[in-house]
């Protein structure tokens, strides 16, 4: 199965897990992830839209969006940022969620009709083929979905297209530093993201910057230690204590900030 297929798949369960009273985080200590991000905006959107998060970061805290702008989430799942989004842009602004999920889809409209937001437009489709016309949005913001797309290039190249000339690149995304033996990031990444494809920190700038993008910034902004895996690693057959020294401090969540020149 490809990936594509995979997440699809693991995200449509996570929707179906929140609309039936679960939670979409993925448990086996993920909560070194997924948890209090959303402190202080808890209130502000629908309980489904904030149980079923994936994400491993807030970015629309961080994003500095004003009132009247237009944004896009690339990979919006239940709708969180997109509606937190919609918010802060105000009634004169717009926000947009891309999924390619049905069951994510269904589960934002539903948190949107919940909010009573009016704002808010949810798409169906891939962010490696954003369906929306050149030059027409003012930020891209997304949740840990980037690094889970087998084509970064074409994701990147994507966001570039859209943004309008100044416009802001905003994301939350999982990233490496540093080189990690292959069959331990495989199990990392695992933990971390479910499905994952995390890039090293530099080659996240390199390919932000072969796309277009000037001014590109990586802030850690949540640093994962063996410690808070160490269940996960056990339970994929790998010794925590051999596997720590390798690992400690280089998988990360990111603030990954850049512009499309003027």
């Amino acid at each position: 199965m490809e990936i594509k297929e995979i997440v699809k798949e693991k995200y449509g369960q996570a929707a179906l897990r929140v609309a039936n009273g679960g939670t979409g985080c993925c448990g086996s200590g993920k909560d070194a992830i997924c948890s209090d991000l959303y402190t202080e905006e808890a209130q502000q959107v629908p309980e489904q839209a904030l149980l079923a998060s994936l994400g491993c970061g807030n970015p629309t805290a961080l994003a500095h969006l004003q009132p009247g702008e237009t944004v896009l989430d690339l990979g919006s799942g239940g709708g969180i940022d997109v509606l937190l989004s919609a918010r802060r842009v105000g009634p004169q602004g717009k926000a947009y969620g891309l999924d390619m999920t049905d069951e994510m889809l269904a589960l934002a409209r539903e948190n949107q009709r919940r909010a009573g937001v009016d704002n808010v437009e949810f798409l169906k489709g891939e962010i490696e083929h954003i369906p929306l016309p050149d030059n027409s949005v003012d930020v891209i913001i997304s949740n840990c979905v980037i690094n889970l797309s087998a084509d970064k290039d074409r994701v990147l190249a994507e966001a570039f297209r859209v943004l309008r000339p100044g416009g802001r690149f905003a994301v939350s995304d999982v990233a490496v530093r540093g080189a990690v033996p292959a069959e331990v990031r495989r199990s990392v990444e695992l933990w971390i993201g479910c499905v994952a494809g995390a890039l090293e920190e530099s080659e996240y700038r390199h390919k932000l910057e072969r796309a277009g993008f000037a001014g590109v910034e990586l802030e850690p902004t949540r640093i994962y230690k063996a410690a808070d895996a160490r269940d996960f690693l056990a339970g994929a057959g790998l010794d925590p204590e051999a596997i720590a020294p390798l690992i400690d401090g280089k998988f990360m969540s990111a603030f990954v900030r850049a512009r499309k020149p003027e």
